[in-house]
């Protein structure tokens, strides 16, 4: 992954959301979005200490790109205007990215 793109995507994570997230019909999505927050920080964690073997990277990788799937869902069910424009747009790449290369790098993609 590119430094600058780690960068803005930990950038983004680091951005309060608060009271402007959007309730959904049971009121869970301001403590969603929290947990989602959170899952996209420990996911960024989690990339800044890949290191050179192949195979814990690939790990780490599909759980990334399972991860900012999961946020992804959230950020489009609880967001709304630019906010979740920018914040889908940027965990949709971010996925889009890892799992270009783990079907480059890794073994049974």
């Amino acid at each position: 992954m590119t430094r600058p793109l780690l960068l803005a995507t930990l950038g983004l994570a680091l951005i309060p959301v608060g009271a402007r997230a959007q309730s959904a019909a049971d009121g869970t999505c301001p403590r969603d979005v929290l947990v989602a927050q959170s899952m996209q920080r420990q996911a960024i964690d989690q990339l800044e200490q890949a290191d050179g073997d192949e195979a814990k990277n690939c790990r780490i990788w599909r759980r990334h790109v399972d991860t900012m799937r999961r946020v992804a869902s959230v950020y489009g069910r609880c967001l709304s205007g630019s906010e979740r424009n920018e914040r889908l747009a940027q965990v949709q790449g971010s996925e889009r990215e890892f799992a270009t290369a783990i079907k480059a790098r890794c073994r049974g993609s």
